[in-house]
């Protein structure tokens, strides 16, 4: 095991371009001591520790209409919720496409999950080593889209989609102490998050209205992602940072084409097979 962080951002079903990227370094035996996953990130992550190579992918890119995660019309206005996180959380792990607990809670890296408190409006970085559910719990928190899904309840506290508070979690990898960052985004290069709209503003500050700290935490999400993202590309520049990213458009955070979607993860296993070598250069530095 190499001694360092990888971080991995999320963006939903883009989430598919760091399925490819992990499975090529899985195939390697390549694992890092340090994970930080958000959102989407936090479901490649958990899968990074229990080394299931596929699994992700499995989950995200299928054909099959019974295992689809897309609620109906029906079912999202009962439940509040455009994706079936049920199905997602317990059922896949459970039934369909198994998790690996016993593997997850016996590796020696730790992994920690990216949520967003909803009544302080910051970042936690969550770690389960014991209890199945709860570790499924963290991960649909951290999953948990805001507006389209509903708050997820961990201990008592709500929770919503870490991307929220801090959609790449360098700083945090920094604290921890590592010399070596490896960081694997789903957007291409330059991109930055426009403002929310006045109506998106308004829509934030009437759905959360018991929660001032996560409507302001909304609103200032772009402000903050394309702070961090000049400070990757700051780090990145100095070659303190190891970074990949996709190089062909991105796919929607709610695609559902078969085809688009393999196409992307196979760029992020292509990409990271071809970046590999510069990968181990910049470990062994």
């Amino acid at each position: 095991m190499e001694k360092a962080t990888i971080v991995l951002e999320g963006g939903a079903t883009r989430g598919v371009f760091t399925s490819g990227v992990l499975d090529y370094l899985m195939e390697k035996e390549l694992y890092l001591s340090h994970v930080i996953g958000v959102s989407a990130g936090s479901c490649n992550g958990v899968d990074y520790v229990s080394k299931q190579p596929g699994r992700t992918r499995d989950c995200m890119i299928h054909r099959e209409k019974e295992y689809s995660y897309y609620n109906s019309i029906t079912k999202s206005i009962k439940t509040k919720s455009l994706l079936d996180m049920d199905m997602v959380f317990e059922k896949y792990p459970k039934e369909v496409f198994p998790f690996d607990f016993d593997t997850y809670f016996r590796s020696e890296i730790e992994c920690e999950i990216v949520t967003t408190n909803c009544e302080t409006g910051q970042a936690e970085y969550m770690t389960e080593t014991k209890d199945g559910g709860r570790l499924m719990k963290i991960c649909r928190a951290s999953s948990s889209m805001p507006l389209v899904s509903p708050i997820v309840n961990i201990d008592g506290v709500p929770y919503l989609d870490g991307g929220l508070a801090d959609s790449i979690p360098v700083k945090r990898a920094l604290q921890k102490g590592n010399e070596k960052i490896v960081l694997i985004l789903t957007r291409n290069p330059g991109y930055r998050k426009k403002p929310v709209s006045k109506a998106v503003g308004k829509l934030y500050r009437r759905s959360y209205q018991k929660y001032p700290n996560l409507t302001r935490t909304c609103i200032r999400r772009s402000l903050m992602y394309n702070q961090q993202m000049k400070l990757v590309e700051q780090l990145e520049e100095e070659g303190k940072i190891f970074v990949l990213r996709p190089l062909v458009p991105t796919v929607s955070r709610l695609e559902k084409n078969y085809d688009t979607l393999m196409y992307f993860y196979e760029h992020g296993y292509r990409l990271m097979k071809r970046q590999y070598e510069a990968l181990e250069r910049y470990l062994e530095q």
